[in-house]
């Protein structure tokens, strides 16, 4: 398992670097997440689905805090991984346990 990051001091770092390309992701980050025919909370809760099945842990420690601050219950994003397992199988069962619960269980979810 990869070590905890903060990533949003790391996107900083990366934004002195490549500044146009994190503002264009930026600004496309917020035209999806606003809420439409799915809430912002459901397309974040996509989000954790998607991290797992791509297996992509620094993903992970940055969207399901988000989801947990918008309101997602840990049985909502326990449902979200399940759709992963769905897709990946067993890489999404190790994402899934190893990672989404020590971070459930470190924000006390």
């Amino acid at each position: 398992m990869a070590k905890k990051v903060d990533m949003e001091a790391k996107k900083a770092a990366i934004s002195k670097e490549i500044s146009e390309v994190m503002k264009a992701l930026g600004e496309l980050h917020e035209e999806v997440m606003k809420d439409g025919a799915l809430s912002a909370k459901t397309k974040e809760l996509m989000l954790v689905a998607m991290a797992v099945a791509l297996k992509c842990e620094y993903c992970l420690w940055n969207h399901v805090p988000i989801a947990v601050k918008m309101g997602a219950t840990r049985e909502e994003i326990m449902e979200a991984v399940s759709t992963a397992i769905l897709i990946s199988g067993g890489t999404a069962v190790a994402y899934g346990s190893a990672v989404v619960l020590e971070i459930l269980d470190e924000l006390n979810v």
